[in-house]
């Protein structure tokens, strides 16, 4: 009887490991994603940016003196924040995504 219990506790903890790895697997691919997206934004003119995404739902100037633009959307009730830096040339030099999926 406690081999049977053994068995099956140490089956059920092998199922939530791997349960968790996959788990993580996808959500950092999800994010390699997200990434690869919005990479492709760097060194681009803020126009272009904005043809893409529309108009901002915030903007303002940060700490360095460059132009920060937020966008703002909801998925599944998730608030999902994408924030980009414009230089003084209005060029995106880098950006920085929290909640995205």
């Amino acid at each position: 009887m406690h081999k049977i219990k053994l068995f099956f506790i140490t089956s059920v903890l092998i199922l939530m490991i791997s349960g968790c790895q996959t788990i993580k697997e996808k959500t950092d691919s999800i994010v390699e994603k997200e990434n690869e997206k919005l990479s492709k934004y760097i060194g681009k003119p803020l126009s272009n940016l904005q043809m893409d995404l529309g108009k901002p739902d915030e903007d303002f100037k940060n700490e360095k003196g460059n132009l920060e633009v937020v966008y703002n959307t909801k998925k599944y009730g998730i608030l999902c924040e994408r924030r980009f830096e414009i230089d003084s040339n209005s060029v995106v030099v880098g950006f920085v995504s929290n909640g995205c999926f």
